[in-house]
């Protein structure tokens, strides 16, 4: 279960910038927790059916598989119950921040939907997916009037590292058979092998970034140990033998709860510290 990740980035930014529970929290997590999660997947399930259904990792944790008939639903539902706090939260804000949910709302749709297919654009897809996870917490700190220091430049530009990281590395156990459907993506065009090197690359930059931030700040940097850990074994991966990261995969998803309780308590030490 994953959809805490676009949840908690908007939460910790509305929390710790305004230090107050108000309807623009509450309207904003619930959001960020069930409807915008329902359309980024759901759409992503609806115009990936056919590929999904050629891929053994889909069907379970690691992705599901609607069967056609849900299809409509699916979409209809999608749009139906994002719309409503969509408009609450349209009316709680500015142009600002209506620009920035615009932005992040486009790349939910543009990543899977037909006629933009934005994960079949080397490159851009990991950007897109990375837009997904960091989109919230930019618009969480609009929506609150955040001032905007380096410091505060520093920690999303690591938090989109992280994010374009984590959707390459995923790319590689793929490659066999997005290639053989017929779909582009990072790792297709790059190859298994330089796909990994990049994803490790783009995890210590994030923890490089997290080291020009204030104390606590720096610690955060330790958070992208794991994930290079985790990846590092498969630093010379062939195409042929990409389905092996799938291993490293499957134990990244329980890092990213491990490494989620770490960044909470290092977001409830800076605002205790700010006091």
């Amino acid at each position: 279960m994953s959809w805490i990740n676009t949840a908690f980035p908007f939460a910790a930014a509305m929390l710790l910038t305004t230090g107050q529970v108000d309807a623009r929290l509450v309207v904003g997590t619930l959001f960020f927790l069930v409807p915008y999660n329902l359309a980024m997947y759901g759409i992503n399930d609806v115009f990936d059916y056919a590929s999904d259904a050629q891929n053994p990792r889909k069907g379970g944790v690691e992705g599901a598989l609607l069967p056609p008939s849900t299809h409509r639903a699916t979409i209809l539902w999608s749009i139906g119950l994002a719309l409503p706090f969509v408009v609450a939260l349209v009316a709680m804000g500015g142009p600002a921040s209506w620009a920035v949910l615009a932005v992040s709302l486009f790349a939910v749709v543009a990543y899977s939907a037909k006629g933009l297919r934005f994960k079949e654009v080397p490159v851009l897809d990991s950007i897109t997916s990375s837009t997904h996870f960091v989109s919230p917490a930019a618009y969480g700190l609009v929506l609150a009037g955040a001032e905007w220091t380096p410091q505060l430049w520093a920690i999303l530009a690591a938090f989109f590292a992280w994010g374009m990281a984590s959707h390459a590395f995923g790319a590689v156990q793929d490659v066999v058979p997005d290639r053989e459907g017929g779909i582009a993506s990072v790792a297709t065009v790059l190859g298994a092998r330089t796909t990994v090197r990049l994803a490790i690359a783009l995890w210590a930059l994030a923890g490089g970034l997290m080291l020009l931030t204030a104390w606590p700040g720096p610690l955060a940097a330790l958070v992208a140990v794991p994930y290079i850990w985790l990846a590092a074994p498969f630093w010379s991966v062939t195409d042929a033998a990409s389905g092996a990261a799938n291993r490293g995969w499957r134990r990244f998803l329980w890092v990213n709860y491990g490494c989620g309780f770490l960044v909470t308590m290092l977001c409830i030490w800076w605002a205790m510290m700010g006091r």
